[in-house]
């Protein structure tokens, strides 16, 4: 009897420890996953910030008169840069909410920019303005096909880790689910603002 007793004990807790090396080790990876998705995103982000001088300066000789719209743009890529986030700190709701409303102004600015644009044939006309606006807009769909990516990787692990008995698990390891996208900011940064030269 106290064989058996023994023997049961002893398969459950190998059966215990193997749930919890296989939660604890599908948690690391998941955990990976949202981080190599969101070493992406950031840097898709940077991209576009590194692309915003050249593509404000080529705009400035021709647009001399809309210093305003320059200025947002600058000002709104200095906040982005200002605001670091790395793939630790998404569990951070506030960081990663002023981190999207940075990337939000920046894009609004950008929409701003490039509308103005639109009134200047020679500014579109040019070789170089053309060129950046290319390499704009292929950032731009970086940017969403990284972001799908990130949103995809935290969804598997915040479902993973909200599961029993992985739940135990990642509670025993203080792991929280991350922060996603939101709707409005996806919202916000599809619709550009309406620009009245009148």
């Amino acid at each position: 009897m106290k064989i058996k007793s023994l023997l049961i004990i002893v398969v459950l807790v190998v059966i215990g420890a193997f749930i919890y090396f296989t939660s604890y080790n599908g948690i690391q990876t998941k955990d990976e996953n949202v981080a190599a998705a969101w070493s992406e995103v950031l840097n898709q982000y940077k991209r576009r910030a590194d692309l915003v001088p050249n593509l404000v300066n080529t705009v400035k000789g021709y647009a001399i008169h809309e210093k305003n719209v320059l200025t947002q743009v600058t000002e709104a890529r200095a906040k982005v840069g200002s605001i670091q986030i790395n793939a630790d700190q998404l569990t951070d709701t506030a960081l990663f909410s002023k981190f999207q409303q940075a990337q939000s102004e920046l894009s609004s600015a950008l929409s701003r920019l490039i509308a103005v644009s639109e009134s200047y044939p020679d500014l579109k006309a040019n070789t170089l303005y053309q060129d950046l606006m290319s390499q704009l807009e292929g950032t731009e769909n970086r940017i969403t096909v990284a972001r799908g990516r990130y949103i995809e990787a935290v969804q598997t692990f915040n479902i993973y880790i909200r599961k029993l008995p992985t739940k135990w698990v990642a509670d025993s390891l203080g792991k929280q689910p991350k922060q996603q996208f939101t709707v409005d900011d996806e919202k916000q940064m599809s619709n550009p603002p309406a620009v009245d030269f009148g």
